[in-house]
């Protein structure tokens, strides 16, 4: 199964479990409650990812003061949006995925999890370069 066929069921299958969960949760606190706390999650959400958001721009910027590159901090940048997008989409299953993804510990974890999966290029090279340009002698006729 390729990438399209999973992204094909989970835009079909995510959105019906949304209805799904709106219905029972209207069911069990009303609709207009329902609808009050989708746009309070929305919200909660949105100030979440600022304040998370915030930290992270902090931590890259130390990072790279110490002369190193921030790609921790741009991994979690990524999963940042990701979160703030799933909280701003209506749903209870997307917001419990989004507020997940702006916990640092969980975030920490996730990021643990995908270091260890994803192998990393060095670009480890044995041969010496010397500091003088390369030059390369020839000829050439201007033909106008």
């Amino acid at each position: 199964m390729n990438l399209f066929h999973i992204l094909l069921v989970l835009f079909i299958l995510v959105p019906i479990f949304e209805i799904y969960l709106f219905i029972t949760v209207g069911g069990f606190i009303g609709a207009l409650s329902t609808v009050f706390l989708v746009i309070f999650t929305a919200i909660l959400g949105a100030y979440l990812l600022r304040s998370q958001g915030l930290a992270t721009i902090q931590k890259a910027q130390a990072t790279m003061e110490q002369g190193q590159i921030p790609a921790m901090a741009l991994f979690e940048g990524i999963l940042l949006l990701i979160g703030g997008a799933l909280l701003l989409t209506p749903g209870f299953f997307t917001d419990t995925i989004g507020f997940m993804c702006l916990i640092p510990k969980v975030r920490q974890l996730l990021l643990h999890w995908l270091r260890q999966r994803i192998q990393v290029a060095h670009p480890a090279s044995k041969h010496e370069y010397s500091k003088r340009p390369e030059i390369i002698n020839g000829e050439y006729r201007r033909e106008d």
